[in-house]
């Protein structure tokens, strides 16, 4: 099986474009983004319509930005959990609480900053809910896996791989985070860990970040001891 896993930054955060027989973009960025998004996959040599899918992580601005630019671009569908629809199709600003000093430090900066961000309103074409959901229909030999935590509405996108494209479940590198390990924000860490479990049990090896590069989940399992 050929497998190509790209990341492009698109402002804050990376997205990432998988390629097997279909291809699919996980997660919208920034906004204002779409001019980066454009010349990343034409890097790739990679057409806007191959895109078929845009699987979004969860709904805080740096993941749903530039959205609606990328489907109307590629004229792909877009799949967020349903706990987190509103949060594109009415352009809401969420912030999650902080769960370490240093998060709670961050998060005062952000929400200086957070006014000067307007995020474009989208229709979700793929309602995420509670169950998993195959991307096989669009050639992906993966799995939508719901992943609560960071937000309620977070899910991961595990292929078959072991490769784990988890959005803010984990973070790795500075500002954020030192090193790779779990998000120093989050709604509930119980379930952020729960989460993380699952995916180690489904055989995750290798963590995709939205912020910092990947890394081993053997540091995950190293976080949860």
């Amino acid at each position: 099986m050929n497998l190509g896993i790209h990341p492009i930054k698109l402002g804050v955060g990376r997205c990432y474009v998988v390629r097997a027989e279909g291809t699919i973009l996980i997660d919208g960025g920034a906004p204002k983004k779409a001019r980066d998004f454009i010349k990343g996959i034409e890097t790739l040599s990679i057409k806007p319509e191959d895109i078929r899918l845009i699987v979004i992580t969860h709904g805080h601005w740096d993941h749903i930005g530039s959205a609606k630019d990328i489907k109307e671009i590629t004229g792909a569908k877009i799949a967020l959990h349903r706990n987190e629809k509103d949060w594109l199709e009415k352009s809401l600003k969420r912030l999650p609480p902080a769960v370490t000093p240093w998060g709670s430090i961050f998060a005062k900066i952000m929400a200086m900053f957070l006014p000067l961000v307007q995020v474009p309103a989208a229709n979700v074409d793929v309602v995420l809910g509670d169950e998993e959901l195959s991307l096989a229909d669009y050639g992906i030999p993966g799995t939508i896996i719901p992943t609560p935590g960071h937000s309620m509405g977070s899910v991961s996108v595990l292929l078959e791989t072991g490769d784990a494209f988890v959005g803010d479940l984990a973070m790795n590198g500075f500002p954020l985070r030192l090193g790779p390990g779990l998000p120093i924000f989050a709604e509930d860490m119980q379930k952020v860990k729960s989460s993380w479990q699952l995916l180690l049990e489904r055989g995750a090896k290798t963590v995709y970040p939205a912020h910092g590069k990947p890394f081993s989940a053997d540091a995950i399992r190293r976080a949860l001891l």
